[in-house]
């Protein structure tokens, strides 16, 4: 028997998508809101249990959170980190002397602003089983529970509000 050639030009004819066309499904995503008031201390519990959840779960991509913090006129925890790292990056020891000294006041600055927590699950069709466990498993979860969990799906209203807001957020 000859083997068979066959150009590349016969072979792009027998694709199922377009050329250039994308091969990622669309999946949908769901989210949920936390609201954790003004209380730094259990959103950062709650964003350490998430990093722990996405590494022993490999949910890195799947699950991803972002913090809304609403200020109501002092400075934001995230507007501070980025200032002592400017101070760290200019290399003066003054500089760094002042922000080991005075950590005290972006506690006080944090705990002034509301903090909400939005995470969104982006599962596949074939992990739904592994969405509704994840889903009871955040909600029911100590830090998670407390803070009035909402779950908002593709067709629920204040979808796309929320769509936008997070993709806003840094």
């Amino acid at each position: 028997m000859p083997a068979r050639r066959f150009s590349v030009a016969c072979n792009a004819m027998n694709l199922d998508l377009a050329w250039l066309g994308t091969q990622t499904n669309f999946m949908a995503h769901i989210y949920l809101t936390f609201d954790f008031g003004k209380d730094e201390e259990k959103a950062q519990q709650a964003r350490h249990k998430l990093d722990s959840w996405k590494q022993a779960f490999k949910l890195d991509k799947k699950m991803q959170g972002k913090f809304d913090r609403k200020d109501d006129g002092a400075a934001t925890a995230s507007a501070l980190v980025t200032e002592e790292k400017h101070e760290k990056k200019s290399g003066s020891k003054g500089a760094k002397a002042k922000a080991k000294a005075d950590p005290e006041p972006a506690k006080l600055a944090a705990s002034s602003a509301e903090i909400k927590l939005i995470l969104r699950l982006a599962m596949p069709n074939h992990e739904k089983l592994t969405e509704q466990r994840l889903l009871k498993r955040i909600s029911s979860e100590e830090p998670f529970a407390s803070a009035s969990p909402k779950t908002i799906r593709q067709g629920d209203a204040g979808f796309g509000d929320l769509d936008s807001r997070f993709s806003q957020l840094e």
